[in-house]
């Protein structure tokens, strides 16, 4: 069995989430495709090197990420660092021809996406992207519909993701509120994860083909919450980011569909909603109702009284493929879940490379990542101009 050394770059959020998915995979899957070793972490503070070592075991903690790449007992580079600093890690990880799994974004601009994609075209190593989304059970059921040909023609997509987490305008500036080190706000915080799921569901390699791809874009970003207090300088702070995104777009065979991105949607927790609907069936999703898939199949006939149509519940629960083997697959499913099981991808996809086998065709890749850059550049050019359509 393959050994991996691991060096993660962040800890904070993100970075504590991807180290418990390490850490639980030898709990989740039996067996696992190669023995894992949480090697080194890099991180800002003295303090959260100390935290990061006694919570997780890493055998060192650094503030250089540079140390994590000198180190041959480290193959693999977990990115959960802030935006404005994934280009320089993932070129210098990529140089030092490391394994790299990456949190969203790829990078901060459509440019710096660009540089790093061809660049990892050229590294034979495997480079993966954290959209966790595609991993949960009733999105993989609905790829498996997709690939199918269930959905037939398709006609029209909708798609939003809702948060609320800045509605209070009490909640401090953080560097996410900043252009310059974010990329954007919810348009980018938000709309890559339903960016990539529209195309991971109906896109290529699926029947659809290049026809599920996106075409061009319409859209307006707005930013409500205009100031907000900077605790370090007690000065309030110009916001520069979107709280609203809201989207129109068409997709190469022809279809529209509309996507929303909102920091301010209130009421809303971590709320995704997916609909396509096509010639002849249609699939519904809601992130806060994950254990369920929403299906219709169009082509039973019409008849009185309704006949056999109407939506079916597809229990999807947590349902993942052997060699899944936490307690019993009819348990409700949960967000970690999602991270733990991209994870599983990523690291099969390392141990298939090294016994010179193809990837999983469900996984995302830098191309995927660089595919929803230039989505969230062409949204916020088209704002810029006041809505314009903006050809991909």
């Amino acid at each position: 069995m393959h050994t991996y050394g691991v060096g993660i770059v962040g800890y904070g959020f993100i970075g504590k989430v991807h180290t418990h998915a390490y850490l639980s995979l030898p709990l989740f899957y039996d067996p696992l495709p190669a023995k894992l070793r949480l090697v080194g972490v890099c991180t800002a503070t003295e303090e959260s090197r100390k935290k990061a070592q006694e919570q997780a075991g890493f055998l060192f903690a650094t503030g250089d990420y540079q140390a994590l790449l000198e180190r041959k007992d480290i193959q693999i580079i977990n990115v959960c660092a802030p935006n404005d600093l994934h280009y320089p890690i993932l070129r210098d990880a990529l140089k030092a021809g490391k394994h790299i799994y990456c949190d969203k974004p790829l990078a901060l601009t459509k440019e710096e996406a660009e540089e790093i994609a061809a660049l990892a075209r050229t590294v034979p190593t495997v480079q993966q992207m954290t959209f966790n989304y595609r991993f949960v059970p009733a999105i993989l059921r609905a790829r498996q519909l997709a690939e199918s040909g269930f959905l037939g023609e398709l006609f029209s997509f909708r798609a939003a993701y809702l948060h609320a987490g800045y509605i209070d305008p009490r909640r401090p500036y953080t560097w996410r509120m900043d252009r310059a080190r974010s990329g954007g706000g919810a348009i980018a915080d938000l709309g890559a994860h339903i960016f990539d799921l529209v195309r991971f569901l109906v896109g290529p390699p699926l029947p659809i083909g290049r026809a599920g791809e996106f075409q061009r874009v319409s859209a307006r970003l707005q930013t409500v919450i205009t100031e907000r207090l900077d605790v370090k300088s007690g000065q309030m702070r110009k916001v520069d980011v979107d709280d609203i995104a809201l989207v129109q777009a068409q997709l190469v065979g022809g279809a529209y569909g509309s996507l929303e991105a909102s920091r301010l949607a209130t009421g809303a927790q971590d709320e995704i909603r997916l609909e396509l609907h096509g010639s002849q069936g249609a699939l519904r999703f809601n992130l806060m109702d994950p254990n369920w898939l929403d299906v219709y199949d169009a082509t039973p006939p019409e008849e009185a009284l309704g006949g056999r149509r109407g939506f079916q519940r597809i229990e999807c629960v947590s349902r993942y493929p052997k060699p899944y083997a936490f307690g019993v697959t009819k348990n409700s499913v949960g967000w970690i879940q999602f991270h733990i099981h991209s994870l599983f991808d990523f690291i099969s996809n390392v141990a298939q490379h090294e016994d010179g086998k193809a990837p999983s065709p469900l996984s995302p890749t830098f191309e995927d990542g660089l595919a929803a850059q230039k989505l969230i550049t062409a949204c916020q050019n088209s704002d810029e101009r006041g809505g314009i359509w903006v050809t991909i």
